[in-house]
């Protein structure tokens, strides 16, 4: 069996103001917060002799490589990453960032979704990514619009009941 994997699709690379701030605020929590803590953690389980039976000192390498994995990560993308904090200029229009209220035309249930970034999707509060294929669907769409999308339930209809930007 071979480690070989496919590359990773490519991800949008666009994300609110709010999102940046919050992955902004991660990468300086687990640089200089977090990272201290393990190392420290570390160091006093390496001094407790034999590292080869201590699992104070495995568990402590493997939080280490872990946060380290993150910080790199978090690193280049928010490098690669353009805020979006302006609404565009059609705001009756969907687009990055705004708060699209959907009525189900079959089983006739609303629910209101916010179009983010795929570093920002939280499906608890509603916020999809732009790479979801129901985003994809909603863009340049207007209120009153009805239109289909391919769902993991299977293909449904739906209606676009309002548009709004910067409302939380």
């Amino acid at each position: 069996m071979s480690r070989w994997r496919p590359p990773a699709e490519k991800s949008t690379a666009l994300i609110t103001a709010q999102g940046h701030q919050r992955l902004k605020h991660e990468l300086d929590d687990l640089w200089r917060v977090r990272r201290p803590e393990v190392v420290k953690a570390l160091a006093a389980a390496a001094a407790e002799g034999d590292r080869s039976e201590n699992a104070e000192y495995t568990y402590r390498k493997k939080q280490l490589g872990e946060i380290d994995r993150r910080v790199r990560y978090l690193t280049k993308r928010l490098e690669s990453l353009r805020v979006v904090d302006t609404t565009p200029s059609d705001p009756q229009a969907v687009f990055f960032g705004a708060w699209v209220e959907l009525e189900n035309v079959d089983r006739g249930d609303v629910s209101r979704y916010r179009i983010v970034g795929p570093d920002e999707t939280d499906a608890a509060t509603g916020w999809i990514s732009i790479d979801s294929p129901l985003a994809r669907a909603l863009l340049k769409k207007r209120v009153e619009d009805e239109f289909e999308v391919e769902l993991p339930s299977g293909r449904t209809g739906f209606a676009i009941l309002a548009v709004e930007y910067g409302v939380g």
